[in-house]
């Protein structure tokens, strides 16, 4: 059987642009169970209530909910447990030098396999007040308004 090679991915979480303003991201790998793999490999998983916070020194991903292996026995694993992120001492000394100043945090953007190995695509990031989120929407309609204004122009000239 051919190994496994591309970017697959298994869940987005749309809603941290909505909610956060990305400041600079990172890719890092997941340390998984067997039947974790299997769900994800299905793609059954949710990155909506999810977050990244530092313990000993090592970085931890919760709140990400990965069902349940349809298949599994007694060896299925807990839904929302909390999963150990893998990346180098450096880019963990960067991280918690941003986290460590007020109003950032990490949020996970993306969860998918590249090559065959599970990877989770972390944000450092700011949380939004309303009136940004308000902003944002304005300039987004705005945008979409003036694009559609030269298509009907271009169309009918």
């Amino acid at each position: 059987m051919p190994k496994e090679s591309g970017r697959k991915v298994v869940a987005t979480n749309r809603k941290a642009f909505h909610d956060y303003a990305v400041l600079d991201t990172y890719e890092a790998g997941i340390a998984l169970m067997g039947t974790e793999v299997k769900s994800l490999r299905a793609g059954r998983a949710s990155l909506i209530d999810g977050y990244a916070v530092f313990y000993n020194d090592e970085l931890w991903l919760e709140g990400i909910h990965i069902s349940e292996y349809s298949q599994g026995s007694w060896t299925n694993h807990a839904a929302r447990r909390r999963r150990k992120l893998l990346l180098h001492r450096e880019e963990l000394t960067k991280i918690s030098q941003k986290i460590k100043e007020s109003g950032f945090t990490l949020v996970p953007l993306q969860l998918y396999f590249l090559n065959g190995r599970a990877k989770v695509e972390l944000a450092v990031a700011r949380g939004k007040r309303d009136y940004d989120k308000r902003q944002t929407l304005r300039e987004k309609q705005d945008n979409r308004e003036a694009l559609r204004a030269m298509r009907e122009k271009n169309l009918g000239a």
